[in-house]
């Protein structure tokens, strides 16, 4: 006898495969997943796999074959799939709006609501990395996480019409990196120069010698230490992380943040190998405020606006310049041309910033070197 649970669970196990197919995932020809993969993926019996392919079968979607597995139709049913979309995105906006009425009912507001969605999206962005990109008017971005980043990324076609913004969140040094093998347009960095106690321009130069090349100010922000809400441990600067009671979230190596971390580490002769949780690295601000928010560490550093987006606390250290750096060559091509000229409007620095924890007096100030 077949339970209500295990009919539910085959129609889901269907609608996942189906919405793979349907965005392009799975390509015709393409093998699908082994029924013992499925049965450990989902945790349910043969026969629930079986009726999920069958449902997909009568579709037209798979075709089964004996011991060639289950694979995508070579002729799928374009017109039919097509006709479903305006459901699919019906069904997609039911399902935001199941997510906010929940969040709502619960006590959560709308902006932290928003601010949710903001962060898991920000989190598939790394996860997604670089894809190709299709059209003249897309940037290709590679460089350090930054908030105001996911901004452009979410709004550039508002901002320059059929335009788009291809997000690969590197670290700084990881972004100059690409900029340099060409891989990348756009390079967002806030590297300190101990030296010359300035940001980013030092970097720029020693990486690209002899090159003609452009930085834009996108903001100035506010990095320090992001920690829980009210600070039970009493953590009031970057000795305390030495501290045996203290348990540190950190950033990846080639990141602006490590950089300068690094840097005062060792002014203030404090080694990484005293610090408890030195070695765990974290790809984002936000990645660092959630670890803190769910009790994996005491304490990380981040920016002003990753704390708050988490209801922690934070202890604001030092204000750093976050530029956006590319060959100055580009800087006059469509569409790099006009994401800087807006960056120096009003309607620019006024968007930046409302961000919180963003500063935009010198947003859109252009340094060529």
């Amino acid at each position: 006898m077949i339970t209500m649970d295990e009919v539910f669970l085959y129609q889901q196990i269907a609608e996942s495969i189906r919405q793979e197919i349907l965005t392009g995932r799975l390509r015709s020809g393409d093998r699908l997943p082994s029924m013992r993969e499925l049965m450990k993926e989902w945790k349910c019996t043969p026969g629930t796999i079986q009726r999920a392919y069958q449902d997909l079968s009568r579709q037209g979607l798979v075709i089964s074959r004996a011991g060639q597995g289950t694979h995508v139709a070579g002729d799928l049913p374009q017109a039919r799939m097509e006709s479903q979309l305006p459901l699919r995105r019906a069904a997609l906006v039911h399902r935001a709006e199941a997510f906010l009425l929940e969040s709502l009912t619960v006590g959560y507001s709308l902006d932290e609501a928003r601010q949710a969605i903001d962060f898991a999206m920000d989190r598939w962005r790394v996860l997604e990395q670089a894809k190709p990109v299709p059209s003249g008017l897309n940037i290709r971005f590679s460089g350090s996480h930054d908030m105001a980043i996911n901004w452009l990324a979410a709004h550039l076609g508002e901002i320059i019409p059929g335009a788009a913004l291809q997000v690969n969140f590197t670290g700084s040094l990881g972004g100059l990196m690409a900029l340099a093998e060409v891989k990348t347009e756009l390079a967002g960095c806030h590297l300190w120069d101990a030296e010359s106690d300035t940001y980013n321009t030092p970097f720029v130069r020693k990486l690209f010698p002899g090159k003609k090349m452009i930085l834009t100010t996108l903001a100035f922000r506010r990095l320090g230490l992001i920690i829980k809400p009210g600070n039970p441990l009493q953590i009031r600067d970057l000795r305390d992380l030495s501290r045996p009671d203290v348990c540190f979230i950190n950033r990846q190596t080639g990141s602006g943040t490590r950089v300068w971390l690094d840097s005062q580490l060792n002014r203030l002769n404090i080694k990484g190998e005293k610090i408890r949780g030195f070695e765990n690295e974290k790809m984002t601000h936000s990645e660092v405020a959630q670890a803190v928010a769910e009790g994996q560490a005491d304490v990380g550093l981040g920016v002003e606006s990753a704390a708050m987006a988490f209801g922690l606390d934070f202890l604001f250290l030092v204000r750093e310049r976050y530029d956006l750096v590319s060959f100055a060559a580009l800087a006059d091509t469509q569409p790099l041309c006009r994401l800087f000229k807006w960056l120096a409007t009003e309607k620019g620095r006024k968007a930046i910033s409302g961000l919180k924890g963003y500063e935009s007096t010198e947003t859109g100030k252009v340094e060529l070197i």
